[in-house]
């Protein structure tokens, strides 16, 4: 009985395959510096995701997962605006705020209903806003990375109130917000001698130029110049 056409094709190949020194991979639709097969190793796969990632910058999509290249239309007109502390004592944060770091109290809000007030500090000018007290609390509101502190009334003169949590602290959540100064020395050469309380000097630890002081109410404040925070950040970069 003649062989069907499939056994003959089938004889052929194998005839074929018995002169093949070695099967070469699947070529790849990509051009791979790490060939992908059926016999591609989990360490093949480790070096061809580092060299992916040493070939893209890294605030790049591919060495962010979850990072989205195309931003949401709606969003478009977003921004950061505002940062919220939980204050003990106004009197204290404002002479802070405005004496130590230089702010400016851009707009205050009492809410006396339920007993506390806001307080929104930044680097504005604060000549420029609208004399309109509606109006000004829009434009406080256009205003980029400002600080708003919130007073619940009576905390200031309670034996009993313990302060907030700054999240530096177990269990730690929060960290520090950060200001750019001239020079970070000079910044906390000035800071020492008004009292300031420091968490970090810029000579301690490792990272040499850069410090963190406290609040009154204990939340910590990054304090960097941008003459030194590239070179600080150079390895990591």
């Amino acid at each position: 009985m003649a062989a069907s056409p499939s056994i003959t094709r089938t004889l052929h190949c194998l005839s074929l395959f018995r002169f093949i020194a070695k099967p070469k991979p699947f070529p790849s639709s990509h051009a791979f510096p790490f060939p992908f097969t059926s016999r591609t190793t989990v360490q093949d796969s480790n070096r061809f995701r580092l060299f992916s990632m040493a070939a893209e910058p890294k605030e790049s999509t591919a060495n962010n997962p979850g990072l989205r290249a195309t931003k949401d239309e709606a969003t478009k007109g977003y921004f950061m605006q505002q940062t919220m502390f939980r204050i003990k004592d106004p009197k204290v944060s404002l002479d802070f705020y405005s004496g130590v770091l230089g702010m400016s109290l851009l707009k205050r809000l009492d809410f006396p209903e339920m007993k506390f007030s806001l307080y929104f500090l930044g680097y504005e000018d604060p000549e420029s806003a609208p004399s309109n007290a509606v109006d000004r609390t829009v434009w406080t509101f256009s205003q980029k990375a400002t600080i708003e502190l919130t007073h619940n009334w009576g905390t200031e003169s309670d034996p009993d109130f313990k302060g907030y949590h700054n999240g530096n602290s177990d269990p730690r959540g929060f960290g520090h917000i950060g200001i750019t100064v001239d020079d970070t020395y000079k910044a906390c050469e000035r800071f020492e001698r008004l009292g300031v309380e420091f968490a970090k000097k810029p000579d301690d630890g490792k990272m040499k130029g850069i410090a963190f002081i406290k609040d009154p109410d204990g939340y910590w404040i990054e304090i960097f110049d941008l003459k030194t925070i590239g070179n600080i950040t150079t390895a990591p970069a």
